[in-house]
């Protein structure tokens, strides 16, 4: 038996459930090649490659998103709709590997009002301005948190893309946090996914992925789902011994090449491991990566006192009421 050093309050760092996948796929449609790098029969763990250089440059970038308050809005015919009013902010860590140094290389906050109300328009709370986003349907308010997405993802891309501009030459890698998803077309890109809720391998593949050790990783295979793409896992250093623990799956676009796939994964092998955290520092450990983790405290901090604007859009709305 092993203890995990992943903090069981955020849950299990691995589940493991059959098929699906981080997308809508249903275990009955995946789809997996795994024989992409190597034949099926000859799967093993893949080491660390003499000739494999980190790269100079590496940027992380996350997201954070926070509800501030919930709404409602009465509409003159009788009909009410939810609202969602949100706090969501991304930005994006760069290491200089070769120097040891990492800075902020940028970050935006925004705030949004997500409802379905044909008639509501931006909220003004104070000084600050909640941009109305209409949501399709009839809005229903456990559905509006996942509203908030789409505008966070959008807000990432064009943060990663600022902080690239003029950069390192095409010897940078970009580690995303989370599925990559609509951000396929960033180039030299990877998604890091630190806890694996799906299954997506044969028995005898994943018989292999226990037996990783630190710096470790599977071959590349391929899930041929409209959220897939190539993927391997990774066994971080610091782990506990217990089979999955300082496991993560990582991603690159579909549209790559199978040797541009088994390229960034090789990067991967000699990247995350040096960015792994340790169980005394983040409850996470090894997964949350330790500029991830900076940068999210960071982000957190950036999006202001949740209580201030609760009472602030209170405030503002009754003051509307009134007015109106």
């Amino acid at each position: 038996m092993f203890v995990d050093a992943w903090d069981p309050s955020y849950g299990a760092s691995y589940e493991g459930g059959e098929g699906g996948g981080d997308g809508p796929a249903s275990s009955s449609s995946q789809q997996v090649d795994v024989g992409v790098e190597v034949p099926a029969a000859e799967w093993a763990p893949i080491g660390v490659s003499s000739s494999v250089r980190a790269p100079d440059v590496v940027f992380l970038v996350d997201g954070v998103r926070r509800n501030d308050a919930g709404l409602w809005t009465a509409e003159e015919d009788g009909t009410s709709y939810a609202g969602l009013a949100a706090s969501y902010a991304a930005g994006v860590v760069r290491c200089d590997l070769a120097r040891g140094v990492a800075e902020m290389a940028g970050a935006r906050v925004a705030r949004g009002l997500f409802t379905a109300s044909p008639t509501v328009g931006d909220l003004l709370a104070g000084t600050v301005k909640y941009e109305v986003h209409r949501v399709s349907g009839t809005g229903e308010a456990s559905k509006l948190p996942a509203a908030v997405q789409p505008p966070l993802t959008a807000l990432e891309i064009e943060i990663s893309a600022a902080a690239r501009d003029g950069g390192s030459d095409g010897a940078d890698l970009l580690i995303v946090d989370g599925p990559l998803r609509s951000r396929r077309q960033l180039p030299r890109t990877i998604g890091y996914i630190k806890t694996q809720q799906k299954q997506y391998l044969p028995a005898a593949q994943q018989a292999v992925v226990p037996r990783l050790r630190p710096a470790q990783r599977t071959p590349v295979f391929k899930i041929e789902t409209v959220w897939g793409g190539w993927s391997w896992y990774l066994r971080l250093p610091g782990s506990s011994g217990a089979p999955w623990s300082g496991v993560v799956r990582v991603e690159c676009s579909p549209e790559l090449s199978p040797d541009q796939a088994i390229e960034l994964a090789e990067l991967s092998v000699v990247t995350l491991p040096r960015l792994a955290s340790s169980a005394y520092k983040d409850p996470r450990a090894p997964q949350n990566l330790v500029p991830i983790a900076g940068l999210e405290r960071r982000l957190r901090g950036m999006l202001g006192d949740a209580r201030v604007l609760h009472r602030v859009l209170a405030r503002e709305t009754a003051r509307t009421r009134l007015t109106s």
